[in-house]
């Protein structure tokens, strides 16, 4: 019912031009259930371990090395995408975040262990996934109306991650926390079932020589991705740890109801900007759209600290979004015309990867030496200064798109 409701939809927009409506609907489907089930799991993981019992230090030296292990699966994701095809490596990746998100419900019971082995599956899932996505999405996009394209496909998530954090959160709240994992899993399964009958478009059996790549040339985007890796940190993990210990420290499983109906009010302010982003950056307004929302975001992150309640919270999470689509669909569409233009298109969206990662292990970094020196509440407080000025490293992207 749902690729039939999204078949539908694409029909009448008749946005692409290499791929069959059912191929994208297939892509699309898949893409809406993962980003369902790892919202209304992993969204939480952070906040998870930290009601466990485990300190904010413990749990920020998770995700550093985590980020760390990204780099690694980064590089041998891009190996397998080649050989196999993005449609295949998005199959494996669901198929993979199984058994990591079971770990993962499995951590009251086996601690270190489990935490080890849902980093380790957690980490290669989310790397082949998300770039097996760049580098299907990157194909088979139209070139006229890219921004229209990457709007409707934010659209779409939005929806999805709107949804999934209050549906885990009451779980969580009746059921428990574990109990989301497990059904988080089970979504997962069903994530994966669109794509056994799926028919590679792009190339396979390709060797991947990223020697071949013009890092020179690529060199300030490459850079510019280190800010995108320091959002992530600031914007997911750091965010929800901050509302869960210092602005709600006293709630318990409560806690995710709260995150899951404070990252769901956002869903409409993403929505109703995503047709209006998409728009201008079809009228080549992408380049001035992402150096606006840089500086939007950067603020929004110097404010974080100061949030004290729900109006506050709400408050930061609405802009954010607007500042964040922003940024996501004008990047996401200078990225992939360059990715077209350097002729290794798995290498170098790869290695924009892998710089998003070194952001991310900058990010982790500086709030254990925050943590260290200040304490938690301080701590926490002192990053998001740090971390609105790390993400104007975004703005620097020079793509040729927005040179025209």
């Amino acid at each position: 019912m749902l690729k039939r409701s999204i078949y539908k939809l694409l029909e009448t927009t008749h946005f692409w031009r290499y791929v069959s409506f059912s191929e994208v609907a297939e892509l699309y489907t898949s893409r809406t259930l993962r980003i369902i089930g790892l919202n209304i799991a992993s969204g939480f993981a952070s906040v998870y371990l930290y009601q466990t019992g485990y300190a904010l230090s413990f749990i920020i030296l998770f995700w550093l090395l985590y980020y760390v292990s990204n780099i690694i699966m980064n590089y041998f994701s891009a190996h397998i995408i080649a050989y196999f095809g993005p449609k295949h490596g998005t199959l494996f990746s669901n198929l993979i975040y199984i058994p990591a998100m079971v770990a993962l419900g499995l951590v009251p019971n086996y601690g270190i262990p489990a935490i080890i082995i849902w980093g380790v599956l957690a980490s290669l899932s989310s790397c082949l996934y998300q770039l097996s996505y760049l580098v299907e999405f990157s194909k088979v996009k139209s070139v006229d109306h890219a921004g229209k394209e990457i709007g409707f496909m934010n659209i779409l998530e939005k929806i999805s991650i709107g949804m999934s954090p209050i549906v885990g959160g009451l779980i969580a709240l009746f059921f428990g926390a574990q109990a989301v994992m497990m059904i988080g899993a089970v979504i997962f399964v069903f994530s994966a079932m669109p794509l056994f009958k799926t028919i590679e478009q792009t190339h396979v059996r390709q060797r991947i020589n990223f020697r071949d790549l013009s890092y020179r040339v690529f060199f300030r985007g490459f850079i510019s991705e280190i800010g995108v890796g320091i959002d992530v940190v600031a914007t997911g993990n750091v965010w929800s740890l901050f509302i869960a210990s210092v602005i709600f420290p006293n709630l318990t499983n409560e806690i995710y109801v709260s995150l899951g109906a404070l990252s769901s009010v956002t869903i409409l302010a993403a929505v109703g900007v995503s047709y209006a982003y998409g728009k201008l950056i079809d009228r080549n307004r992408g380049g001035d759209l992402l150096k606006i929302s840089v500086v939007v975001n950067a603020l929004v992150h110097a404010s974080r600290p100061f949030a004290n309640g729900i109006a506050s919270v709400v408050g930061t999470n609405v802009t954010n979004e607007i500042a964040t689509t922003g940024i996501t669909m004008s990047y996401m569409r200078g990225a992939f015309d360059t990715a077209d233009l350097s002729g290794h298109r798995i290498a170098y969206l790869s290695t924009m990867q892998i710089f998003a990662s070194f952001g991310a292990i900058i990010a982790c970094a500086a709030l254990l030496v925050c943590l260290s020196m200040f304490g938690n509440v301080s701590g926490l407080k002192a990053f998001f200064f740090i971390a609105s000025i790390g993400v104007l490293l975004t703005g620097t992207a020079h793509f040729h798109l927005y040179k025209k």
